[in-house]
């Protein structure tokens, strides 16, 4: 069994020196990291909590002089923020059910059914990756204006949100990594017994991949909740447009508070759904990294 080389050799470390030495590195790109995503969230619910004067001074203030609460309750009633809540959870809510629909039957197809060309079909949708957005933008507009063979225009439908998140290349991928994990044996004495394609996705192959699931889910409802150019092009109609847009929209008529009060609930929503499902998030991205 070869040793485990490390950037510190391990005699180093064992000397009083080198173990104070990983120590402060470890902890200083421990405590680094965690600033530089925990303090722009801070910075946000704070500047929140304070007056509109005290936001526009020249020189900022860390911590709150005075403090606002009622910006919340304000930017909540004000501007209305419960209907574009409600509208984003449509949007997410129907982007993740065809997500978890198109992209489920694509890699059971790929890992199990293996079609011919497969693996040419799968690296075509890995090659979409390599593709900027910005560069997707104007084909998938023209797409969904005039939908091939059907001929309808989606915009400012729900429809122009949810169809172009169906066919999502990374949680294809991730998918097929973890079909590829369960035995053939199993899935075999299934179609022994009389199940079919569908009978042994349903009742054997899903019921094995909740960890997956769980992180193909969390990945679809964040997408879609934290979008931002894609839905100010298709839903230009402001009753039908989600948080995201609507804050853009609105920012030039709120107070700076309000703004950021807004901001604040649009994200605690994601905030909470990583930190109850984080383990769910590890455990399907590495659930099919090794075979056993």
């Amino acid at each position: 069994m070869s040793a485990t080389r490390t950037l510190i050799a391990p005699a180093e470390r064992n000397r009083r020196t080198g173990r104070l030495l990983y120590r402060f590195v470890l902890a200083s790109t421990v405590v680094g990291f965690t600033l530089a995503f925990v303090f722009p969230l801070y910075w946000m619910a704070s500047g929140a909590l304070k007056s509109s004067a005290e936001l526009a001074d020249p020189d900022p203030t860390f911590w709150p002089r005075t403090f606002h609460p009622e910006s919340y309750s304000a930017a909540w009633t004000n501007v209305g923020l419960g209907h574009y809540f409600l509208n984003t959870l449509l949007l997410a809510a129907g982007a993740w059910l065809f997500q978890l629909v198109v992209d489920v039957c694509a890699a059971y197809a790929l890992s199990k059914l293996r079609p011919a060309l497969g693996n040419v079909v799968l690296g075509m949708m890995l090659a979409t990756l390599m593709l900027p957005v910005s560069a997707l933008l104007v084909p998938t507009y023209l797409t969904v204006t005039d939908v091939p063979l059907l001929h309808l225009n989606l915009i400012n439908t729900p429809w122009a949100i949810w169809l172009p998140a169906c066919a999502n290349a990374f949680n294809i991928f991730i998918l097929k990594r973890f079909f590829d994990q369960i035995p053939a044996e199993l899935l075999e004495s299934a179609r022994l017994d009389g199940a079919g394609s569908l009978r042994v996705l349903w009742s054997l192959v899903l019921p094995l991949s909740r960890p997956v699931l769980a992180v193909v889910s969390i990945f679809a409802v964040v997408g879609v909740w934290k979008d931002f150019l894609w839905p100010l092009l298709v839903l230009p109609d402001p009753a039908r447009q989600p948080l995201t847009v609507a804050l853009n929209r609105l920012a030039e008529f709120m107070p700076a508070n309000q703004l950021l009060a807004g901001m604040v609930m649009a994200s605690l929503p994601l905030l909470v759904i990583f930190l109850l499902f984080q383990r769910h998030i590890i455990a399907g991205l590495t659930a099919g990294s090794l075979k056993g």
